[in-house]
């Protein structure tokens, strides 16, 4: 089994998938911070994304992690203002970080449209992308840091991040960081990471839950290739781990991933 192999976790139902994922993310980052003293983890957005850490939140286990050695990217964002409830930074604030001892310097949000690029997405993406290779490492890949755990919504339509089916940002293989325009789901205008900066990744984390989610999962695990189905494109270094509902699980072919209950 490979890297990119991918392994299935399915869980009775979004809740405890959640839960599950909360759990396991606390403890992958306390395992990083014993090995290396630090630990980074890229956020997701989307109703999964905040889920995980709505339970990260309530958890009594957050107090082992130690929020001060913590690193925070973002996979995506919504190129809006920087105050946008949209914005997932927003969003991740409300639910889980404004309510631990994070290090401001450690917390590294994609440019607002607001900010100083302004309107162009471009240098704020480039913007983003420098901010990436400064806290690279010499060994790590492209210039991005290898990021402990990045973790990732799968849309219905297969997209992550904001990389969505037979867009232009799915073929980039040069840069890191990407603006997006015209993007089938509203905002129409965001900032992504690049398949080739997810991929420099240690470890990551597919989130789909929900009977919506069940076509895209099917899709994105029967290997039809990045361009159809971007999620099938995302892959960690030393692991790939798709954490599921059981209704988003129910399209899998049994014979190809078993579903193991938990």
């Amino acid at each position: 089994m490979t890297a990119a192999t991918p392994q299935l976790v399915v869980h009775r139902d979004k809740e405890l998938m959640a839960q599950a994922a909360a759990a396991r993310l606390i403890t992958r980052i306390v395992d990083a911070q014993a090995a290396r003293g630090t630990a980074s983890v890229v956020l997701t957005g989307g109703r999964n994304g905040n889920a995980l850490l709505a339970a990260i939140a309530a958890s009594p286990a957050r107090d082992a992690v130690d929020w001060g050695r913590l690193d925070l990217w973002w996979g995506d964002e919504r190129f809006v203002s920087a105050a946008d409830p949209d914005r997932n930074a927003v969003q991740a604030r409300a639910e889980l970080l404004d309510t631990v001892p994070l290090d401001p310097a450690r917390v590294h949000e994609m440019p607002a449209s607001d900010g100083v690029d302004g309107s162009d997405v471009e240098a704020a993406a480039a913007r983003y992308a420098q901010e990436l290779a400064k806290a690279a490492g010499p060994g790590d890949r492209l210039g991005v840091p290898a990021f402990d755990v990045l973790l990732l919504g799968v849309g219905p339509d297969t997209h992550v991040a904001s990389l969505f089916p037979e867009h232009p940002g799915v073929r980039e293989t040069e840069l890191t960081v990407i603006g997006v325009r015209g993007a089938p789901k509203p905002p129409p205008t965001r900032i992504s990471l690049t398949l080739p900066a997810i991929r420099a990744a240690r470890e990551v984390w597919l989130l789909a839950a929900g009977e919506d989610k069940a076509g895209a999962v099917a899709l994105a695990l029967s290997g039809p290739g990045e361009l159809q189905a971007p999620a099938s494109g995302a892959y960690g270094r030393s692991r790939t781990l798709w954490l599921l509902d059981r209704a988003a699980a129910e399209r899998i072919p049994p014979q190809l991933y078993p579903p193991a209950s938990a």
